[in-house]
């Protein structure tokens, strides 16, 4: 059976997923975590992505990102962070081959339905794994730069947290309560569903926005809405 194939969509956000080689951790230490970060910084500017989301777990990594230009930006980002990575597990573990699974997931993201529900979902994973009971006691999520907690040095400001107040102090509240709210399960179902195919996480309308931008015909569609 053929791989999906991935689509790249320039001034959309993406929600990659990577995982390690049999689920086997990629994180162990806290300078793991710190240096891939720190990568990330560098390289984002590199190539002109943004970053609307992270969160790094102990076998996987989550991202939001946002291709600024056409091309292959986010895939070239995506090669320099995994390699990066696995030579340095590789060096302290006196290792050789590869730490991930194959490649990452994409999917692009309908930025009016979806974008905010994306973005919970990805700072709630450490919640939804039993790590932390509040999101904002993770470390390595972008959730507590999000609502103010602590300088924000990598996320960049996105189209649907910039609508929900006329103040940055007020958007921090809404955004909190937003993430404090019951989650319906299929909302949750249909984000990973949607990652895990790398179809496309929007409605109808927008799979056929995405269809005429590109030219390229999609044959696997996520589709739902979530809870308003």
């Amino acid at each position: 059976m053929g791989r999906s194939p991935r689509l790249f969509v320039p001034g959309f956000a993406h929600h990659i997923v990577q995982r390690g080689h049999n689920h086997n951790a990629v994180f162990v230490e806290e300078s793991d975590y710190s240096i891939y970060l720190d990568n990330l910084i560098e390289w984002k500017a590199h190539y002109d992505v943004g970053i609307y989301a992270y969160c790094l777990m102990t076998n996987h990594v989550h991202l939001i990102l946002v291709p600024r230009t056409q091309g292959d930006s986010i895939s070239r980002l995506m090669r320099r962070l995994s390699a990066r990575q696995g030579r340095r597990v590789n060096r302290l573990e006196e290792r050789i081959g590869t730490i991930w699974s194959g490649r990452f997931k994409s999917s692009v993201i309908d930025t009016d339905s979806y974008l905010l529900a994306c973005l919970r979902y990805v700072e709630l994973n450490p919640v939804r794994a039993g790590m932390v009971d509040q999101p904002e006691d993770y470390r390595w999520s972008s959730y507590a730069q999000r609502v103010g907690h602590c300088d924000s040095i990598l996320i960049d400001n996105d189209p649907v947290t910039d609508s929900l107040g006329n103040t940055p102090a007020a958007r921090r509240r809404a955004y909190a309560r937003y993430v404090r709210e019951n989650v319906p399960e299929s909302e949750t179902n249909l984000i990973r569903k949607s990652v895990t195919r790398n179809q496309l996480t929007g409605s109808d309308r927008f799979v056929d926005e995405i269809e005429r931008r590109t030219g390229i015909r999609v044959e696997n569609r996520g589709r739902g809405r979530p809870r308003k």
